[in-house]
């Protein structure tokens, strides 16, 4: 209940704070408030969106009236966090990988080797780039999804706070999409499938490292081998239909299959012998997201030179990579029967994963299969166990194996 002695202050939310959350738009427009009063104020009834109690997590949208109290204690602003100033390889580099750009969104084809965003001995990212980016925009951009260090290829940029909202509800909600283009070790025996393992940090790793474990959150990838050299090594399209972080690198090694130059994952299996680059062969290919000003983004972005020059030494013919897995999937029913079999090879690969973890705890017993202790031979009921004989061993001839039964 809102004392009647509080004076009160209002605001009418603009469009360019639709879908955002209540706490963020006092952050952009009643800074320096601090986030317990703001709690209080809404355990207690104080803050109201149209004239109904509102919490500080509620989404809001464009032309909602928003009642607060107004602070006893004029808030003070923090200063701004000051970052490295830009010089003029900065913007260049900023603006050199922009392949898209309208009043909503920017896209880049990030380079490989450049992080998304900053972390310890990380001074150079695309976050801290954006100011060259900002052109005519009422704010700075802001990112709204990101791709691992030595990951390439399409990454959106919003422009503006109403076109970050719609973009992460897009991501959230799995309505964009993304296709990545990999190269990988070996060649899967399912052509087109997909992998369900679910994935969780992996324990000591301080979050740093992914494992496949039955305890983590579905994962799903969706994947098409577009053509293959030999049996040393395959192209493929690559699907993450789930967000999970390392997804796409962890399924692929979990299946046998690390992506070329990944030895996070992939270890010294993970690179290929002679011409072929070391480094990450992870790209995103193409992003396909509605836009909130109606219609959608589709865009591709174009391979990084380590990745084009693998494919050209491997003999690839690249006008085969736009033929995706949409395509497959239009054409006749066995694509049901792909989904099955792929779905089967993810359940083998748990079992033999449990199977593992079980042959660790068997004190070192010995064994003939992953997981279970060799079973001890058993003498038939009334017949005496076979003894070895010392200094002779048993002829082929007399011991031969038994045909199998006729089933």
């Amino acid at each position: 209940m809102t004392d009647a002695r509080t004076p009160l202050d209002s605001a009418t939310i603009a469009e360019e704070d639709d879908g955002i959350r209540l706490d963020r738009w006092f952050k952009r427009h009643r800074e320096g408030t601090p986030h317990a009063l703001l709690a209080r104020w809404a355990r207690s009834g104080q803050l109201t969106l149209d004239g109904k109690k509102a919490d500080v997590s509620d989404r809001i949208a464009t032309g909602q009236k928003l009642v607060m109290p107004t602070p006893p204690v004029e808030t003070v602003a923090r200063p701004a966090r000051k970052g490295r100033p830009l010089t003029d390889a900065d913007v260049e580099l900023a603006t050199g990988m922009m392949i898209h750009r309208d009043a909503s969104a920017i896209i880049l084809n990030k380079l490989p080797g450049l992080a998304t965003q900053g972390g310890t001995k990380t001074e150079q990212h695309v976050d801290g780039l954006l100011d060259a980016l900002k052109f005519d925009g009422p704010t700075r951009p802001k990112l709204v999804h990101r791709l691992d260090k030595d990951t390439s290829g399409a990454l959106l940029i919003a422009r503006t706070p109403r076109a970050a909202a719609y973009f992460a509800k897009s991501f959230s909600n799995r309505s964009a999409k993304k296709t990545y283009w990999a190269l990988i070790v070996g060649v899967p025996d399912i052509q087109q499938g997909e992998i369900d393992l679910p994935l969780a940090k992996q324990p000591g790793s301080g979050g740093e490292k992914m494992h496949v474990h039955d305890s983590g959150l579905a994962s799903k990838t969706r994947y098409r081998v577009i053509e293959r050299a030999g049996n040393s090594a395959a192209w493929v399209e690559l699907q993450p239909l789930t967000g999970r972080t390392h997804q796409l690198r962890v399924h692929m090694a979990a299946i046998g299959h690390p992506i070329v130059g990944d030895g996070k994952y992939g270890g010294k299996g993970a690179f290929l012998t002679g011409t072929i680059s070391r480094k990450m062969h992870l790209h995103s290919r193409r992003l396909r997201i509605d836009h909130p000003d109606g219609g959608a983004i589709d865009i591709s972005a174009e391979l990084p030179d380590h990745f084009a020059a693998s494919l050209d030494d491997l003999g690839f013919d690249l006008l085969l990579g736009d033929i995706g897995i949409e395509a497959g999937e239009k054409g006749p029913p066995p694509k049901s029967a792909l989904k099955a079999q792929a779905k089967a090879h993810s359940k083998q690969i748990r079992k033999a994963r449990r199977g593992e973890r079980r042959g660790r705890t068997a004190e070192g017993k010995p064994t003939d299969f992953v997981g279970k202790p060799k079973p001890k031979a058993k003498a038939k009921p009334g017949k005496p166990a076979p003894k070895k004989l010392a200094g002779k061993k048993p002829s082929a001839k007399k011991h031969a194996a038994r045909p199998p039964k006729a089933s």
